[in-house]
């Protein structure tokens, strides 16, 4: 399928990072089967509601549970660079948060939840790095702007929170113009992400997964 395709898309989730020795979400060692031992589910420490009311707790979970600055590019990440370069692959869309496939060396990375390498001051704005960011979170609990005080928030979208619209926008023409959608490591749950399978109107859809997804019938 791959050498009779001329515009592949692969559309990726957790699942793809996992050999990278990041932790996907669902599945039984996943994120949300951690035993906390707290009053706060994982789900709802990644919430925005738990990011304005709990800012301590979100910060602490977030920094043990959702960035991983040691983590490395595997096999995936490589291959899917590679048909980049050889012009089969015209993009990669993503619900992770980590850097992997740049570090690879995919340059066309739409990433429709965010980025943990790009984090925004709350009141001026201001933006900083993965590396910067831990810096500030070494000193103190809840990272503040040493610019202007404000707190600084990763620039990944939470429950409660939209999507980034010309993100996503990119994502749905780039499905729609490719005639192979290759989906990886994602259970197709999340939405609206997940939604972007109905603009696929290619020919070959091949789906990827640990476990079954309500959308197996369709490739």
């Amino acid at each position: 399928l791959i050498n009779q395709s001329q515009r592949i898309v692969f559309f990726g989730g957790a699942g793809v990072s996992t050999e990278s020795n990041i932790p996907d979400f669902r599945s039984s060692d996943g994120l949300y089967s951690l035993k906390l031992g707290r009053h706060f589910s994982a789900e709802q420490l990644v919430s925005h509601t738990m990011f304005v009311r709990y800012p301590e707790d979100f910060f602490d979970f977030y920094k043990k549970h959702l960035v991983y600055p040691k983590a490395k590019p595997n096999e995936a990440h490589y291959y899917l660079a590679s048909l980049e370069k050889a012009g089969k692959l015209k993009a990669v869309v993503t619900q992770n948060i980590d850097c992997l496939h740049e570090m690879a060396g995919s340059k066309n990375v739409l990433k429709v939840h965010g980025t943990i390498d790009r984090n925004i001051c709350t009141k001026c704005g201001k933006v900083y790095n993965l590396d910067e960011f831990l810096s500030f979170c070494e000193k103190e609990k809840i990272p503040h702007c040493p610019k202007c005080g404000g707190v600084i928030k990763p620039d990944v979208t939470l429950y409660e929170e939209g999507l980034n619209m010309e993100v996503f926008s990119e994502a749905i023409r780039q499905i729609s113009n490719a005639d192979t959608l290759i989906i990886g490591g994602t259970s197709l749950i999340v939405h609206p992400a997940a939604s972007l399978i109905q603009y696929f109107n290619g020919k070959n859809l091949v789906l990827i997964n640990k476990s079954s997804t309500d959308k197996d019938y369709l490739a």
